[in-house]
């Protein structure tokens, strides 16, 4: 199929500048008989952009930078891969074994999202590529953020018939480590460029405790109910419904948490989530293996330069699979957030569009 013009425009805007490693990014698009298409980038392994057709048009549903100097401004994580540990940890410190290791922290004294120099910010080496499917791979030596043993890490990007962003994480470690892998992509139904913010999209998750944290994002160490909260999206409603409702959020200035999902929906077959745009013109399902997923609102996306302009507040929402935050410090919390050298890293995401 012939690319749309904004997907084309993509790949020479974001290829003008050297990124920091001193070379161009390479960009690269996958297709489908739907006319879909999914655009991927080397620097941060990152889901840069993803239309689909809607009304004979290509609608953008990513918020992306076009340059690759907005795209080092940006703190937000846009469409990356990150890791060794997505979401945070605690002061940066974990105890493996009897052990306690220190890594690198960069907010507010704790760790997020692998450290100041995560895997968002590293070129992954391409290792496959054909007209539907990427393969990208990563080595982490041992102390890498403070992080021990040395990872080897890929991420395959499929593009499928059925209208679904596949993407499967593997990993081995030749040390105990905690290793939680997830893509922090986020979405605008309406349209990358629609001028809309989130709040009026319909979501339904099907989680029924979510994890409480403090102003930066620490947990409190409660699993909690969402009976009778905010945090119930079991039966679907807009995200903006009760926004800002429960005091959790509003330390957070928004939804930045952590939902528990219920066991029967982590099979990476089953929806878990499903989102309607505000036109009812696209709808988004989400599949997993992961235990939990955080809703991010983008509380903190004001004054961040998209393609489009400059994004405000809740302009796109994140759904990403994880295990939960500072796990490494509550081994009693459902799934395996630390990696043994006997142990093979492998959890899947889809994200399911219909239009």
């Amino acid at each position: 199929m012939t690319l749309p013009h904004k997907v084309l425009s993509l790949h020479e805007t974001m290829t003008t500048e050297a990124a920091s490693d001193g070379r161009p990014a390479n960009l690269f698009t996958l297709t489908n008989g739907s006319g879909m298409t999914a655009t991927f980038m080397d620097i941060g392994a990152t889901w840069l952009s993803c239309t689909v057709p809607v009304d004979g048009e290509a609608r953008e549903v990513l918020l992306h930078c076009s340059s690759m100097a907005d795209h080092q401004k940006q703190s937000a994580y846009f469409g990356a891969t990150v890791g060794r540990y997505a979401n945070r940890i605690a002061n940066g410190q974990f105890t493996i074994d009897g052990v306690t290791t220190q890594v690198a922290t960069n907010q507010a004294g704790n760790t997020l999202h692998g450290g100041p120099d995560g895997y968002d910010q590293r070129r992954w080496v391409l290792e496959h590529q054909s007209d539907t499917k990427l393969v990208f791979s990563l080595v982490s030596e041992d102390g890498d953020q403070g992080f021990p043993g040395t990872l080897k890490a890929k991420v395959t990007f499929e593009l499928t018939a059925d209208n679904t962003v596949a993407i499967s994480y593997q990993a081995d470690c030749d040390k105990p480590c905690p290793v939680n892998f997830t893509n922090h992509a986020y979405f605008n139904l309406a349209g990358e460029a629609s001028g809309q913010d989130c709040l009026q999209h319909e979501l339904m998750i099907k989680a029924d405790r979510f994890v409480p944290t403090s102003e930066v994002g620490i947990p409190s160490g409660e699993l909690k109910s969402v009976d009778q909260t905010g945090f119930d999206f079991c039966e679907g409603k807009m995200i903006g419904q009760d926004l800002l409702k429960d005091p959790e959020q509003v330390l957070a200035k928004g939804y930045d948490h952590a939902f528990i999902l219920e066991p029967e929906v982590t099979d990476g077959i089953a929806d878990f989530a499903k989102v309607v745009s505000p036109d009812q013109k696209v709808s988004m399902t989400v599949q997993t293996t992961k235990p939990a997923v955080q809703l991010y609102t983008g509380n903190f996306l004001a004054g961040t330069k998209g393609t489009s302009g400059e994004y405000g507040i809740h302009r796109g929402f994140c759904l990403e699979t994880e295990y939960l935050p500072d796990a490494p410090n509550h081994p009693e919390w459902p799934g395996e957030s630390i990696l043994r050298p006997e142990q093979i890293y492998a959890h899947y995401t889809g994200y399911r569009f219909n239009f």
